[in-house]
């Protein structure tokens, strides 16, 4: 697992993508040389406006430029600077998002509010299909007649994630609410019936949630995991779209 933003070069290259960062007036640009024909979705003025009051509030760092540009898209969802130290990009994660979002992964939500939350950008784009473990059939049937990982008193949202990960064992994994769907995908990853391409990790709240994030801190897979207890799923939808923007042509 890698550690908290980090330092790095204004530019840098990740497989045939190439980012380039100009700093004018404040604001951070990106542009994104990426083979394909998807076009980058322009920013609302009122988002650009907030882009570069977070950026002026924020102050001078040496922040990985695409770990910045979705830090910056979760303050700019929640008004909160504490998510400046709380996420985590584990290595390659980032290379790895963009990757299966170009590929056309299947995405895996926990609940439906994260699905509402990323349909309209990824509908603008690459079009990954998206899947919510809490309305898979699964998830309102017993344990006996759900998937194979299922067991006896588990959540919805677990029985429906062991429904998926059967179903798309090499998805993209977003998980913003329900800390049990995260403890069955590092269960099913452990069991080796999981290798996501990618998991975003950041549910909310007390029972479980500290406990979910570390469990998946510990398996050697892509991540982006939100630290502590904060989260949610306007949280993680933010860290979708702020990598579907960063996978997009220029």
């Amino acid at each position: 697992m890698g550690g908290k933003a980090g330092e790095a070069d204004p530019s840098l290259s990740l497989g045939s993508m190439t980012f380039a960062f100009l700093n004018a007036d404040l604001h951070v640009w990106i542009e994104i040389n990426l083979m394909g024909s998807v076009s980058t979705p322009p920013l609302h003025p009122i988002t650009a406006e907030s882009f570069a009051i977070i950026d002026r509030e924020f102050g001078p760092h040496q922040i990985d430029p695409a770990e910045y540009a979705i830090i910056r898209r979760v303050i700019h969802t929640t008004a909160d600077f504490d998510y400046r130290d709380r996420l985590q990009f584990g290595e390659g994660a980032i290379a790895a998002g963009i990757t299966a979002l170009t590929e056309q992964r299947p995405i895996v939500v926990d609940v439906t509010m994260v699905q509402q939350g990323i349909r309209g950008l990824l509908g603008q784009t690459f079009g990954n299909p998206i899947v919510s473990a809490i309305s898979h059939p699964a998830a309102s049937v017993s344990a006996e007649d759900a998937a194979p990982a299922a067991k006896a008193g588990q959540t919805r949202s677990a029985r429906g994630m062991a429904a998926c990960i059967a179903q798309h064992p090499k998805a993209i994994y977003v998980i913003g609410n329900a800390p049990t769907a995260l403890l069955t995908l590092a269960e099913q990853i452990r069991a080796g019936q999981a290798e996501p391409a990618l998991v975003i990790a950041a549910p909310v709240g007390f029972v479980s949630v500290v406990e979910s994030k570390e469990a998946i801190a510990d398996r050697s897979v892509p991540q982006i995991l939100v630290e502590g207890r904060k989260g949610g799923s306007t949280v993680a939808a933010a860290i979708v779209n702020a990598l579907v923007m960063l996978a997009c042509a220029a």
